[in-house]
């Protein structure tokens, strides 16, 4: 296998952690102000993603950096031509990533309330901006002959690319609500079971047609398989979780979304980006890739560093992997800013 594909392939696996991780971090997010009550509830929300949520992160910025070194053409048609995007994503992500800092520094409501609502649309942009991204860059972008992007950000907004979105949102909104069933314990626990039933139902029917328009306009052999299988492993994760099978529930949304993502790259491959302009000028992993030298000692890097923050990140699961409840957060806590 030529080191394009190997690197080519561990992008598309970047971006299935990051997705698969993030993803139930966006959602819970997004379902702050319709599953907690009180503040309390909101409380425990947040503790269930706390010790995780920055970790999660450093996949897309892993992503972000490989397909910059392996792929710079690609890094760069893609990075100027989805400018703006791009920017609303990072803009959201820091503002969330302040809420979770400084949301507990002041007891006051109306100051926690401000935090929470940057929180929810910090969450909530990259949920929807994401799904539009990768439904253009699947689907194909205007690109002319010196591989710049020639169209703006309607041309972004089109109907394949924005049913990406809802696809995205949704499926992230029923990931989450099924990682708060599994993570908590008490009321909230079993709203947050009741509610994952209902978001998987929508997002059901948002990703077979996502999915089936995606096979008929770009897909291969493979990527029928792939999908069937996703779309398998989401009616299970909601017939788990309407059996109160959180774990096996939580399992079918992580495979959907693991299994969704390698159908999309899988589609998408041998190009990195298809231009709608003309065929000639698509952008692959031949004429976008580093040169054979730097693929090589990025190989070596990856084989070396890899296994220690997977490995790494699977011992903070595993040493935050008990079920948070309002008995874990005292009174007294509430009316207090934490150091």
């Amino acid at each position: 296998m030529e080191l394009t594909t190997v690197w080519f392939a561990l992008i598309a696996i970047l971006w299935i952690g990051y997705f698969a991780l993030e993803g139930f971090d966006f959602g819970v997010g997004m379902l702050l102000p319709f599953l907690a009550k009180d503040e309390t509830e909101r409380r425990v929300m947040i503790n269930t993603i706390g010790p995780v949520w920055d970790g999660n992160e450093v996949w897309v910025l892993v992503a972000g950096g490989a397909t910059f070194a392996a792929f710079p053409e690609w890094y760069a048609t893609l990075f100027s031509g989805f400018y703006l995007p791009l920017l609303l994503i990072l803009l959201a992500l820091i503002v969330r990533g302040l809420a979770f800092e400084y949301r507990h520094q002041r007891p006051g409501k109306e100051w926690q309330a401000n935090w929470d609502r940057g929180l929810i649309i910090g969450s909530f942009v990259p949920a929807i901006l994401w799904g539009v991204a990768f439904a253009n860059i699947v689907r194909g972008v205007p690109i002319d002959a010196d591989f710049e992007f020639t169209g703006n950000l309607f041309t972004l907004l089109n109907p394949f690319g924005l049913l990406g979105g809802l696809v995205t949102l949704s499926l992230f909104l029923t990931h989450g609500a099924m990682y708060i069933a599994l993570k908590t314990e008490g009321d909230i626990r079993y709203r947050a079971g009741r509610l994952s039933v209902k978001l998987g139902l929508v997002t059901a029917v948002l990703a077979v047609v996502f999915m089936v328009w995606t096979q008929v306009e770009t897909g291969t052999a493979g990527s029928a398989v792939v999908f069937a299988l996703a779309a398998l492993a989401l009616l299970g994760g909601v017939a788990a979780a309407a059996r109160g099978r959180e774990g096996w529930a939580f399992t079918g949304t992580f495979a959907t979304i693991a299994l969704a993502v390698t159908g999309l790259f899988v589609a998408l491959f041998p190009d990195v980006m298809p231009s709608t302009t003309d065929a000639a000028y698509s952008l692959t992993t031949t004429n976008a890739a580093a040169t054979h030298y730097t693929l090589k000692i990025m190989t070596w890097v990856a084989v070396i560093f890899t296994p220690l923050v997977v490995g790494y990140q699977s011992w903070s699961y595993w040493v935050f992997r008990k079920r948070v409840g309002v008995r874990h957060i005292p009174t007294a806590e509430l009316a207090k800013p934490r150091a």
